[in-house]
């Protein structure tokens, strides 16, 4: 898979050496960003400080998006979409899991129901994407007897058959930590011990019919000391493949859910991290971020469709791969204000939110070791990663969240390098001379959209003069660059 990124990286960057017989880069240098400069400067230390490996950025849609038309064999647009990130893995469950029934005799496409042509279909689209899924399946519903452990069975039956080795894993219900909650399927009567037991049932009947399947959980929205690890340390190793967690930064429907928030350090993120990668690793397991974004709540209109979802969302990815995740799940679906990197309506493309070109340039830094990083920017909000990458290269990403402050900045390097090109991630709206974090459109990479059947064709990167060990190089404000080094 690395191969993979290495040849997809340089085949969207025109000017990284395809251009000339030598393999050199023609020269292209940076232009300096009209405007104020502040000196900043990054010391790389070649100390692992985590690792990116294969299918990390993911995505996650409700169940209910079966009984539409979007996953299809022939939707060639998402396909497209899917694999400008790919190849990665397609969750799917949400709050919908719990609310549609396996119906083996269904027409298809019917609210409430997942019918076999909904799995065929589904299947179908992640073959054709290369991706794998993580499928979800009612459990909520058991407590009106909606579902069953026979059920259940059947369903996934049906579904390991259709997927074969692209299924990732099967999710049993969505969020069981607050089933409990008013309103909701077990008010008022609920606990871990009562989930386990339920989660037993279920899991034992799935088992019985589809011995091989591999089995996720427990896909929490939060609770990582008090369900999903001890949930962990219940089951062990031996009854899952993969821990699975949720999370969001706050409620959308907050006032204080801003675009200038959002572009804030996260400690309660670190905070979660802290508990889930022990966890985790005491159990033997590996964890996933299974669903995540910006707010929750559908997100906050204006923001997690925003520039700042671009700006924050490689914090975001970054800040999982330190924290011992193999990857996340940013939840997605429709064309409302709220947060999904891709766009879609009636089952039709409509093109990539700013979220995607964020997750596209953390794709584009590759997979590999993640070094040890120290920013020195003043009080400036800025932040920065690199990525050793199995091919010998080396990959920094440089995040400039400041609203008016470019930077000139000098990188000290644990190794000489002999070339060096830079991709920037910018935004600017017609007609404006500054980018906008609360701007919904004009985010680009190099000067390039993503159309929306994934086609992506961005400028000529630029030449960077490395001497020696350092390299130095200009981060506008409101801005991310990739630097890759040779």
């Amino acid at each position: 898979m690395q191969g993979t990124v290495a040849l997809v990286a340089s085949s969207l960057l025109p000017g990284c050496g395809s251009s000339n017989s030598t393999g050199v880069p023609q020269p292209n240098p940076q232009p300096a960003p009209p405007g104020p400069l502040t000196q900043a400067s990054l010391t790389v230390v070649d100390t692992a400080a985590g690792s990116i490996g294969p299918a990390f950025a993911g995505l996650s849609y409700e169940k209910s998006k079966l009984y539409g038309p979007l996953f299809t064999a022939s939707n060639s647009d998402l396909i497209g979409m899917f694999k400008r990130l790919g190849p990665s893995v397609l969750r799917i469950g949400g709050n919908s899991v719990d609310r549609n029934v396996w119906t083996p005799n269904g027409p298809g496409q019917t609210a409430g129901q997942i019918a076999p042509s909904d799995v065929d279909s589904l299947a179908a689209f992640v073959k054709a994407a290369g991706w794998q899924c993580l499928y979800g399946i009612n459990l909520g519903g058991a407590a009106t007897g909606a579902t069953t452990p026979a059920l259940a069975a059947a369903e996934v039956a049906y579904a390991a058959q259709q997927f074969g080795s692209s299924l990732l894993g099967i999710e049993i219900g969505n969020e069981p930590d607050l089933y409990g909650h008013a309103g909701n399927y077990f008010a008022g009567n609920w606990s871990l011990s009562q989930f386990l037991t339920l989660w037993g049932q279920f899991r034992e009947a799935i088992l019985a019919s589809t011995p091989s399947v591999p089995i996720t959980g427990p896909a929490d929205a939060g609770n990582e000391s008090t369900w999903t690890v001890p949930f962990g340390e219940t089951v062990t190793k031996s009854e899952i493949t993969l821990l699975t967690q949720h999370y969001y930064r706050a409620n959308g429907q907050l006032p204080t859910s801003t675009a200038a928030y959002l572009i804030t350090p996260d400690p309660a993120l670190i905070a979660n991290l802290a508990i889930l990668a022990p966890g985790a690793q005491s159990i033997g397991v590996p964890y996933r971020m299974s669903e995540c974004n910006s707010f929750y709540n559908g997100g906050s209109s204006g923001v997690s469709d925003s520039y700042a979802s671009s700006l924050w969302v490689i914090d975001y990815l970054f800040n999982c791969a330190q924290g011992g995740a193999v990857g996340v799940n940013f939840h997605g679906g429709g064309d409302g204000p709220g947060y999904t990197p891709i766009a879609d309506d009636a089952g039709s493309v409509v093109g990539a939110r700013p979220e995607f070109y964020g997750i596209l340039l953390f794709t584009l830094a590759g997979q590999g070791t993640l070094y040890t990083t120290q920013v020195s920017a003043g009080s400036l909000n800025v932040t920065a990663y690199a990525v050793k990458t199995s091919s010998g290269g080396l990959n920094l990403i440089v995040v400039n969240k400041d609203l008016t402050q470019n930077l000139q900045f000098t990188a000290q390097l644990p190794q000489s390098a002999s070339s060096a090109t830079l991709l920037a991630m910018t935004q600017l709206t017609s007609g404006a001379t500054a980018p906008d974090l609360s701007a919904t459109l004009g985010v680009t990479i190099q000067g390039a959209s993503v159309n929306p059947d994934g086609t992506f064709a961005p400028s000529a990167a630029y030449t960077l003069n490395p001497s020696g060990s350092q390299l130095t190089c200009y981060v506008p404000a409101l801005s991310a660059v990739l630097i890759q080094i040779a």
